[in-house]
This record gives structure tokens, sequence and C-alpha cells, in this order.
């Protein structure tokens, strides 16, 4: 039987990070250790088939009612409710790498996912042509690196490290994944 959440542990957490550096892989982790639901942000709210972006609306509307329950964790939050789920998250964990590590992340997968025909998310594929295309996820990348970095320390800034968590190399990040699920499989957890 699994272990029940301990005491004001967070339960309503935020990965929050640069395009390329592992929210996803992360959320997994985290709801696989702390038995906490995980929405995908890009399959659940962002985007439909044919590579259509869900209306914005829809979006924000989907994801405050996915925050609307007790327990969740999400990969992401687009910027136009992000300050939404911020409001409502006991935890944003921050992924602050340097942009060789997050661009590294994102070439190699992002070129697996093109060469094994991997699906993305409802049933959308990347493909070379949407890498050097004016969408690209590597030119997203490079657009918003700065603003995202900068948006991380703000937010540890203003709401203080015992909300905001912020990893600035995967080691760090791996140690603490260690911790807490050392945490949960000690005894009495």
């Amino acid at each position: 039987m699994a272990n029940p959440p301990e005491r004001n542990a967070p339960e309503r957490i935020l990965c929050h990070g640069v395009t390329g550096s592992g929210k996803s892989t992360l959320a997994r982790d985290l709801g696989r250790i702390l038995q906490i639901p995980v929405h995908y942000v890009d399959e659940e709210i962002g985007w439909l088939p044919g590579w259509v972006q869900r209306d914005p609306e829809e979006q924000k509307a989907l994801a405050l009612e996915a925050a609307a329950a007790p327990r969740w964790i999400f990969d992401s939050a687009y910027g136009h409710y992000r300050q939404d789920i911020i409001e409502r998250c006991d935890l944003i964990v921050c992924l602050d790498y340097p942009r060789a590590v997050s661009l590294f992340r994102l070439l190699l997968r992002t070129a697996t996912r093109i060469r094994h025909r991997e699906p993305v998310c409802n049933g959308n594929f990347e493909t070379w042509g949407r890498v050097l295309d004016r969408d690209s996820i590597v030119l997203w990348h490079f657009k918003t690196f700065g603003a995202k970095r900068r948006n991380m320390r703000e937010l540890v800034d203003a709401l203080g490290p015992e909300r905001v968590r912020r990893f600035s190399s995967p080691r760090e990040t791996e140690r603490w994944l260690a911790g807490l699920e050392a945490h949960r499989r000690a005894p009495g957890s």
C-alpha cells in the first residue's frame, strides 16, 4: 500500500523552467514519488491534433479545472494562465539550468523523436521541417530563455525559497528527488 502524503508536504506543484530543461520528466518523477496526479500541459491543455493550438481561453479554463483538484502536478503552465496556477500551488520547482544543458537536452530529445517517429502530443509528431519552421521549438527556446530565467529568479525573490525551489544543475535536482524518495520510503513516512 502507498504511503500517505506527509503532513505539510506539497500537494499542488508547478514545474517551471526553460524549454528543454526537463520539466515533464521532473513532473513524472515527482508524481511517482509523491503519488500525485500529473498534468502534461502540451498534451492535455495546449495542443490539438494537427499542431492546432487550443484557444487561450479554453486552455485557461482547462488549467483552472485541473488546478481545482486538491492534489496535482503541472509539468508547465503557459504564460496566459501561469499566475493563476502559481497562486494555487504549494511549491514551484524551477529548473534554472545553463543554456548549454537545456539546449543540448532539447536538441537530443527533438532528434530522437524525429528519428523514431515518437508522438509528442495528441498524435502530433516533430519533423525536421517543424524544427526549421518559424514556430520551431528550438527557436522558441532562444526567444524565451532569458525571460523564463528572469521569471524563475523573480519567483524566488517574491515567494521565498520555501515555496520556490530553484535548481541550477541536473545534479542538484537529482539529489533533491533522491532525498524525497528516501524520505517517502522511510518507515513511518
